[in-house]
């Protein structure tokens, strides 16, 4: 796995922690979650290419 998947890994996995933290709050922000939900849509679909060329590894 490149550096650069590595990281985008990491952001995508710290993304979904903070969605599950901010969702565990007693009034969940709905701004802040649609923000989070598409970061982290928008780096899977990153990851979903890199994955596609070939250059994950």
């Amino acid at each position: 796995m490149s550096s650069s998947t590595y990281r985008l890994t990491l952001i995508h996995r710290s993304l979904d922690d903070s969605i599950r933290k901010e969702m565990k709050r007693s009034r969940p922000d709905s701004f802040r979650l649609l923000r989070l939900k598409k970061m982290k849509l928008a780096i899977k679909d990153r990851l979903t290419a890199r994955m596609r060329r070939g250059l994950a590894g």
